[in-house]
């Protein structure tokens, strides 16, 4: 069955929204297949030369798209299946399948957020993401990204450190992390929570997949909370698509002659909501999702190093002290060993850890990202690591 599914995707020329015509049509991907070209003809919308690509009858690509699933354990959800996110169904343009990387949530029963922005952020919208992505998942909410470099990025690191779940939708085959410097931020969402897109494994990013991946990014969430973004913005495309699904729209404020906050700036002018902090969105759904939503404890965690002391030019502060007796930080024994085996000042490889602590190199990379996180490592060029804080007993 779900090799017609793939056929159908993938035939050439066909538009998502002529597929979702022969599925109303049809009953199932397999009945377009075997109907008789006069029968596709009676398709609402559907024209000949449309109706001429259902002659194409070729599974090779289909056959080898499920062989690369069950190589990488990606699983294929369907229009048609109960697991597939009602929310989304019901948008105007649904994708006639997803592949899932990870553990799908409850989409219709969780508050689920966008959180979306522009890659060249500023390090205020970078503090800002990180905060929310931290304050909201922490207070229960799902936060979902694009992983885009910059503000994306941010909110899903901010996620992952929370603890709680992450989803993200991309624009390329989940076995092709985009961009490249994200490859670790896909395999820890995967390892929280979930991966989706609608390409097939294989599939490179190109422009136009971005502004079509939106509507899945806003179709899944009940509200878009846009953190940085210029006039000119694929987070303003997001903020446009949430409200056309009748979604909510909130904004992070931002000074005014600020060219990364003009998109904000607009949206809360024409009527969008005003986020200053995570309790601002889980105050305003509480009602909605009682018992899973828990705005006091979405205070954000004040990093090891501060903001304002990281963004300073001048003199390195004097690192910071962790105790691991007291283990405040609730670190892992992974996490432990690495910060035992990494030197202050020389910048280790990863090799080098995996030999030292004798740990799997992914649970190293998987320690390492999280540590980086919570500021307590720093990465050196050439992907080398030293320690960023001292140790107590």
């Amino acid at each position: 069955m779900l090799k017609y599914w793939l056929w159908l995707t993938e035939l050439p020329g066909l538009t998502n929204q002529t597929r979702l015509a022969l599925l109303r049509h049809f009953a199932t991907p397999e009945d377009v297949y075997y109907a008789d070209p006069e029968e596709v003809l009676l398709t609402e919308g559907i024209t000949r030369a449309q109706a001429a690509l259902v002659k194409n009858k070729d599974l090779s690509a289909a056959d080898r798209i499920l062989a690369e699933c069950q190589r990488l354990d990606l699983r294929i959800l369907t229009l048609q299946d109960a697991a597939y996110p009602g929310r989304l169904k019901n948008i105007y343009d649904p994708p006639c399948l997803l592949y899932v990387r990870g553990r799908l949530p409850s989409f219709d029963e969780e508050a689920a957020l966008a959180v979306v922005g522009t890659r060249d952020c500023t390090p205020y919208g970078i503090a800002c993401a990180e905060k929310l992505g931290y304050g909201l998942t922490r207070g229960g909410a799902v936060v979902v990204t694009g992983l885009a470099r910059g503000i994306d990025a941010a909110a899903t690191r901010g996620a992952l450190r929370s603890g709680g779940v992450t989803a993200a939708v991309v624009g390329n085959g989940l076995d092709v992390p985009y961009p490249p410097e994200s490859r670790y931020l896909y395999e820890d969402v995967a390892a929280a929570g979930v991966l989706l897109s609608e390409y097939p494994p294989g599939a490179e990013p190109a422009a136009w997949h971005f502004p079509v991946r939106n509507r899945i990014l806003s179709g899944l969430c009940i509200g878009t909370v846009v953190v940085e973004a210029p006039e000119r913005s694929g987070a303003l495309i997001t903020a446009g698509t949430a409200t056309e699904q009748g979604r909510d729209v909130f904004a992070v404020p931002g000074p005014i002659d600020a060219p990364t906050s003009v998109g904000c700036n607009e949206l809360i002018r024409d009527g969008g909501g005003i986020v200053t902090d995570a309790r601002d969105i889980l105050n305003f759904y509480a009602e909605r999702f009682p018992g899973k939503l828990r705005p006091e404890e979405a205070r954000h965690r004040p990093q090891v190093l501060g903001y304002q002391a990281r963004q300073k030019e001048e003199a390195k502060p004097v690192p910071p002290s962790v105790s691991l007796s007291r283990n405040d930080l609730s670190l892992t024994d992974d996490q432990i060993a690495l910060l035992r085996a990494l030197p202050a000042e020389e910048p280790m490889l990863v090799d080098d850890l995996v030999e030292l602590t004798d740990l799997p190199i992914r649970r190293v990379l998987s320690a390492l990202t999280v540590l980086e996180i919570e500021h307590l490592i720093e990465q050196h060029s050439g992907k080398r690591y030293t320690r960023a804080v001292t140790l107590t007993e």
